[in-house]
This record gives structure tokens, sequence and C-alpha cells, in this order.
């Protein structure tokens, strides 16, 4: 008899726990409408929002020597104008410069900081989106300029 009490409290309370951490994946009532980053990441410093995922047959990365190149793609439901915010406000955490939007259908998104560029491409099909992410270093030429003052 013991051994149902204990066993039925243990029962209740993971059904309680797990409400819990149910109720914690639903948006912040007081952010509506905001994207959160993905915990694991290709490159730590160029966030993807939650609920893409990355299709890997059409991704590629490389690493060395402090030189990174990227074309990393994912797809997933999503919002153009959300995925653009979300860029906006992101980047920036990680000392990404945004130069640009241009919108034709698609949203190209262009940062930059010392020696890299990073593009983000925004691509809607249907209810979903393709995300193509472009990482890679600036020209000499460019990376110069960039840290010459302008007079």
């Amino acid at each position: 008899m013991k051994f149902l009490k204990l066993s039925l409290l243990i029962f209740i309370c993971f059904l309680l726990a797990g409400s819990f951490v149910g109720c914690s994946t639903f948006s912040d009532s007081s952010k509506p409408n905001t994207l959160e980053p993905q915990a694991i990441l290709k490159f730590s410093d160029v966030p993807v929002p939650v609920g893409l995922k990355q299709i890997p047959q059409d991704s590629y990365s490389f690493e060395s020597s402090g030189i990174r190149v990227g074309v990393l793609k994912y797809q997933g439901k999503g919002n153009a104008d959300q995925i653009t915010n979300f860029y906006k406000e992101q980047m920036t955490m990680y000392n990404w410069n945004l130069i640009n939007i241009v919108e034709y259908g698609q949203r190209l998104i262009n940062f930059d900081r010392e020696t890299e560029s990073c593009i983000i491409n925004l691509e809607p099909k249907g209810s979903s989106i393709i995300l193509t992410i472009f990482l890679g270093p600036k020209s000499q030429a460019t990376a110069k300029r960039s840290r010459t003052p302008i007079r």
C-alpha cells in the first residue's frame, strides 16, 4: 500500500513538473512575436532562430587559423519580418554592424565587422522560409578601408 501511494505521488510530481516545463516553451506574453536563438550554433557568433532546421546537403563551413567561411542553409516555419528583426537585434549583440537590408521578394541583410562579412538571405516559400547564411573574410582592401577613419 505504501509503495502504491509513493508511486502515485511520484507520478503526480512528474505530471506537474511536465506541466511547468511545457509552459516555458510558450512565448513570453510581455514580448509578443519575439524569436529566440538556437542553443547549438555552427558559428558561435551568428545566431539562428529556434524552429529552423539546417539543410546539411546544402550547407558548408570551414574554419582554420582564424579564417571562417560558410554557407549554411536552414528551413522552417517563419515570418520574414520577425526573422529580420531577430537578426537586427541579435547580430549587434555579437558585434556585427548592420550595413543594409535589401528587399525584393527575398531579403538580404548585410552585416560586417573588421575582417568578416555576413549576409543573411531570407526566401519565403509559402508558409515556410529558407534562410541562408553566407559568412566569409573581407578582402584585404575592404578590411583596411573599414579601419581607416572617414574625415
